[in-house]
């Protein structure tokens, strides 16, 4: 007797035995098979007809709290075949049914099954709430969608995550670490590389996985914002880090320090894609985050970024000078590197010499001799610039001004008869021109040789097909800084949202504030002139800002206010 007892019974078992639908030494042996069997409890109670399935269920849901479901009443023809893989519907006898919202309902026989909810919400990345259904009425549902369709993971065929072009270098296994199984694991290869094709499909600019002590995310940055994409379970966090660490060619056992690398997804013989790849240490295991590179978009040319057709002339005039530097200023994120991409896409032919310096270079340009700096074995911003000008350039672009040496080297270039472009931190025209004399430029050099600013920020366009009209007192209009002569007649548009953009944005467009350096300006810099009296000549000279700058584009029913004001004003 005390053999029968060596078996654990859960909680349904226990409640059929107490309301006297089960024998006790009926369920033990029933719990006996299903462990030898490795199948769940409740498989076997249905198949003894000891107990009808209705009773079952109705207790089932009495017991663990969960609601019950007539699948008769639904129609299998809408049910979601391809959330996730005909192995793992068969696995769990578990079968998502239907998605509300940000949920998906999934139809169980078994309520003590918790992990197969935990599987399909990592496959389906979707939060799941499990529905009882009767054993047998779900198996024959389960029988009847699987054979009526084709599977595939996700809703992606096997060839297109099996077979991706990525370029991956194995690592040594570390001592105490996972194994090389674990890490080449292939639903977590599967997980992983649909993870980055969706990224790149739903045109996302950086992708974050991240681990905490009780739970593991995925987000997308989709138009400038945070979405979750994934939640798998935090168990796999480690073989998650590991195989991103392994395709980025990083060392999987050294753990306490960041480390960068890059990932080469190639997804036609026309198209490839690459990753900037860094890790980070962080309470809970290492943070990884990719930042997607896509070489196409310093090809959109001029027109698509969102340039003012005032603005795009200055550019154009700045970039065909002999000489001079263009600056483009912006916080993290904002477009800079796409901007002067551009511009370097316009003058990059067969009559120049075009060298970069950058850390790291984010967008393969053909034609143009880019430079990765390494600091740790002294090829530095300054190191390369200096080679750069024992190469025969007719232009350099400069990643970003850090430092004094660096500024002055680039200075000289730029009057010496080079085209210099480059990037700084600041938050609009007149604060680089302030910002590089705080560096130790001497104010004659910033005066002779900067020639263009251009300050950017990037914001979300409204959707076009959700959009509508805001309801704004002309007053308000005038108070929020519109134009008096311009606002007549206007129509200001605020974001919905639909089922092509769920927030009411759809894509991005830069603000601009692009201010050339005039005479009167050069004399104010030379004198030590403040940002403030900078801004104040600016104006005098039609110069919007940004915020003006961005107004406009309210104005063209491009953005809307708010979002205005979130980027800009904040």
């Amino acid at each position: 007797m005390h053999e029968e007892h060596e078996v654990q019974l859960n909680g349904l078992a226990r409640r059929l035995i107490a309301e006297e639908l089960l024998e006790e030494e009926e369920a033990v042996l029933l719990a006996k098979a299903a462990a030898k069997e490795k199948t769940p409890f409740i498989s076997h109670l249905v198949a003894s007809k000891k107990v009808e399935s209705r009773a079952i269920v109705h207790l089932a849901s009495e017991e663990f709290g969960m609601p019950q479901f007539d699948i008769g009443a639904m129609d299998v023809e809408l049910i979601p075949k391809t959330l996730v893989s005909e192995s793992l519907i068969r696995k769990h006898n578990a079968l998502p049914l239907f998605k509300r919202g940000n949920r998906l309902f999934v139809a169980v026989s078994d309520p003590s099954n918790l992990q197969a909810l935990d599987e399909i919400k990592f496959h389906a990345g979707i939060n799941t709430d499990a529905i009882l259904i009767e054993e047998d009425k779900l198996q024959a549902v389960i029988a009847s969608v699987l054979d009526a369709q084709d599977t595939s993971l996700d809703g992606l065929d096997d060839s297109d995550l099996d077979s991706l072009d990525i370029a991956t270098e194995d690592s040594e296994n570390p001592e105490g670490g996972l194994d090389e199984s674990e890490i080449n694991d292939t639903p977590i290869v599967r997980f992983v590389n649909k993870i980055l094709l969706d990224g790149v499909n739903k045109g996302v600019s950086d992708l974050h996985f991240e681990p905490f002590e009780k739970f593991y995310r995925v987000r997308y940055r989709q138009d400038g914002v945070l979405h979750e994409a994934a939640t798998p379970p935090v168990a796999l966090a480690p073989k998650i880090t590991a195989r991103l660490k392994v395709m980025a060619r990083l060392d999987i056992s050294e753990r306490r320090v960041p480390q960068d690398g890059r990932i080469r997804m190639v997804l036609s013989k026309n198209r490839a894609i690459d990753f900037r790849v860094n890790t980070c240490p962080t309470l809970a295991g290492e943070k990884v985050v990719l930042r997607i590179l896509d070489p196409t978009s310093a090809q959109l040319g001029i027109d698509a970024l969102g340039y003012e057709d005032e603005q795009k002339a200055l550019y154009m005039k700045a970039l065909h000078k002999p000489y001079g530097m263009i600056l483009v200023t912006g916080p993290t994120g904002s477009g800079k590197t796409v901007s002067l991409y551009t511009g370097l896409n316009i003058l990059n032919t067969e009559d120049r010499n075009i060298s970069t310096a950058e850390d790291p270079a984010e967008i393969n340009l053909p034609g143009v001799n880019q430079v990765n700096v390494l600091p740790k074995v002294g090829l530095t911003f300054s190191a390369a610039l200096k080679a750069f000008l024992r190469q025969d350039p007719d232009i350099i672009m400069v990643g970003e001004i850090r430092d004094i040496e660096t500024a002055e080297i680039a200075i000289k270039a730029a009057q010496t008869g080079h085209m210099v472009l480059s990037t700084l931190h600041t938050n609009d025209g007149p604060s680089t021109l302030t910002r590089l004399a705080n560096m130790g430029v001497a104010p004659f050099n910033i005066a002779s040789s900067v020639t263009l600013i251009i300050a950017q920020r990037l914001t979300r366009r409204l959707c076009n097909l959700c959009k509508i009209p805001a309801d704004i007192p002309r007053e308000t209009l005038l108070e929020l800084g519109f134009p008096e002569r311009e606002i007549e007649g206007i129509t200001i548009y605020k974001a919905v949202g639909c089922d092509q953009c769920a927030s009411g944005y759809k894509g991005r467009v830069g603000v601009y504030q692009v201010m050339p350096i005039s005479e009167q300006m050069g004399r104010m810099i030379m004198e030590g002139s403040n940002a403030i009296a900078l801004a104040d000549q600016a104006r005098e000279e039609g110069i919007p800002d940004l915020y003006e700058s961005g107004l406009k584009k309210v104005m063209q029913g491009v953005t809307s206010l708010e979002e205005i004001n979130r980027v800009i004003k904040g």
